[in-house]
């Protein structure tokens, strides 16, 4: 069989390999049984009764010990289903919805932004070492050991412009090539250091390669941290933090606790609290929440406890449970983020807190509720509003557990609070007391996804025109609907668009909330991707609300049977669907 493995670059098989999960892949062919830390099942590549063939899901290989045949997740789909290279790269990239480059070969590329990073690795671990630096003192007085430093590979980037520059030139590399790694910059033909004057964190991915850095500087500057850019080698979205330190713990311990930064992963390493990682400096991603699917199905999230925190954590626990992760988040007392906590407290009660963080649906209702005043009846119907919204996105069974307390905490009984999200779920925004959010009371609410759009219209005609299946499912409220609009009516295909136009048939509400929509960043190379994720979103609260409306019509005692068994029909095919 051909083996073509050239026409794909070095890149895409990454991908491949960090996003296709193989328990998953083999488990669709095969039964597999837990046993201990990895999976066991009959191999499928020879006869046998005793189950020898094993898959480890932490290092994403198999091994059957009757047969002999072992590997990665895309040579097993290739013996299995007897494939090239080329081809079971591309169906594993269609099952997972991976793009896959054609035509754009890495060339060993990434393998040498990989070598340039273990020497740079190198160099700035030699340099802090010296202890005669401020990288090494500024450490110490953070309170970080020796042994702490040395398990990091922490290093130093002195304050010289092209030390690290000048050292890379001598082992043979370009300037160039330290540019297009992010290890450099160029300015008139000069090439300059890009981290200089700062404490520095090597970013290793899973498999032990060295694919990025963070600096955090110690003088007085901006910005704070500076992370390596992103390229074939470094990518934020499918990587964590000191996860390939931890993984072993995280899988003996069967949790992980996810912190926002690099301090915050070190000092409770040190502390004794070693399943731990951090998401990188970014939102948490889909693909970061199935990497870690690979090492537990427990997730505890510790982000800092201010108002950006906390945000974090909500959009966090919403990928991890989309992802089928049991997400908890635990709230640091006095205002501390982690690091601080743990050097104030300790290890015990840092642990006492993550006994008690608090599960998906009571975080997100306990701040949604932090936002009303409940002496006020008006903000109390209110905070049942965002309330339904928040059951809506969760599963059935987990919503009706919350009803009974939305009703105690509130006054308001069980079955207007059901017949309240039957109303919301089949669209109707004008039934019970939903109508008290109307125009004049200014609560109408406009979703991430949907300001996302509206940016992307703005960009490219291409995003203006919305798929069949739910463009009547979009833009929903006033505002958004009202801007959505006079996007349509402004449209000729061609950008920019006449934003006076636009503006002219808007009132100031909407005015407001178009001149939000301008101001959110969407990176040129990310529209598609993020255009996609939109969709998806909505696709998925669609069939929610779906979801939800049947579950609410199946506790009617006087249905009838066969619109029963239509119903619970219906249902299973949506569950299907939103699992997958």
């Amino acid at each position: 069989m051909a083996n073509n493995r050239s026409s794909y670059n070095f890149n895409n098989v990454e991908e491949i390999k960090s996003r296709c999960n193989i328990v998953d892949v083999i488990g669709r062919v095969i039964t597999l049984k837990k046993a201990g830390s990895s999976y066991k099942g009959l191999c499928p590549f020879h006869n046998e009764k005793t189950p020898s063939f094993s898959v480890d899901e932490g290092r994403q290989s198999y091994k059957c010990f009757g047969c002999g045949e072992g590997g990665d997740v895309i040579s097993f789909v290739e013996k299995y289903y007897n494939l090239d290279f080329m081809e079971a790269m591309e169906m594993l990239a269609r099952d997972y919805g991976i793009e896959l480059k054609k035509g754009n070969r890495d060339n060993g590329r990434t393998k040498e932004y990989y070598e340039i990073n273990r020497l740079a690795a190198r160099f700035f671990y030699r340099a802090l070492r010296e202890h005669n630096n401020p990288g090494y003192t500024y450490m110490r007085r953070r309170g970080i050991s020796d042994e702490t430093l040395n398990t990091f590979g922490i290093g130093y980037a002195d304050d010289g412009w092209t030390t690290l520059t000048d050292h890379l030139v001598k082992e043979g590399y370009e300037p160039s090539k330290l540019v297009e790694v992010g290890l450099a910059s160029e300015k008139d033909g000069r090439y300059y250091d890009k981290f200089r004057g700062r404490v520095i964190f090597p970013i290793l991915n899973t498999g032990g390669k060295v694919i990025g850095f963070g600096g955090r500087i110690i003088a007085e500057g901006e910005p704070k941290y500076l992370n390596s850019r992103e390229s074939s080698a470094f990518q934020k979205k499918n990587n964590l933090y000191g996860l390939n330190i931890t993984k072993d713990y995280v899988k003996k311990e069967d949790r992980i606790i996810l912190v926002e930064g690099y301090m915050d992963v070190i000092s409770l390493y040190q502390a004794g609290i070693r399943n731990v990682s951090a998401s990188l400096g970014t939102a948490l991603t889909e693909n970061q929440a199935r990497l870690i699917k690979r090492y537990t199905s427990n997730v505890i999230l510790s982000y800092d406890a201010d108002n950006a925190g906390q945000n974090a954590a909500l959009r966090g626990l919403d990928i991890l449970y989309n992802e089928e992760l049991r997400a908890r988040v635990l709230i640091v007392t006095d205002g501390k983020d982690p690091d601080e906590f743990i050097k104030a407290k300790g290890r015990d009660a840092y642990l006492e807190l993550a006994d008690k963080a608090l599960p998906y649906g009571d975080f997100k209702l306990l701040k949604a509720r932090e936002k009303y005043d409940f002496n006020d009846r008006q903000q109390v119907l209110m905070y049942i509003r965002e309330a339904l919204t928040i059951l809506r996105g969760m599963k059935p069974v987990e919503a009706d557990m919350y009803i009974g307390r939305l009703s105690k905490e509130t006054g308001i009984s069980e079955q207007a609070i059901r017949r309240e999200l039957e109303n919301s779920s089949d669209g109707d925004r004008n039934k019970g007391f939903e109508s008290v959010f109307s125009k004049e009371n200014g609560q109408e609410q406009t979703s991430e996804a949907e300001q996302q759009l509206l940016k992307l219209m703005l960009i490219d005609s291409d995003y203006a025109r919305l798929p069949d299946d739910i463009k009547d499912e979009v833009f929903n409220d006033r505002i958004s609907s009202s801007i959505y609009a006079a996007i349509q009516a402004a449209d000729k295909g061609e950008r920019p668009l006449d934003m006076n136009a636009i503006n002219d048939q808007i009132d100031v509400e909407c005015s407001q909330m178009l001149q939000n929509v301008m101001s959110k960043i969407i990176p040129g190379d990310k529209e598609k991707d993020i255009y996609d994720d939109c969709i998806r979103f909505i696709r998925l609260q669609k069939l929610r609300r779906e979801d939800a409306h049947i579950t609410v019509r199946l506790r009617d005692p006087d249905l009838d049977p066969k619109e029963m068994e239509q119903l619970m029909q219906r249902q299973i095919e949506i569950q299907k669907s939103i699992k997958g």
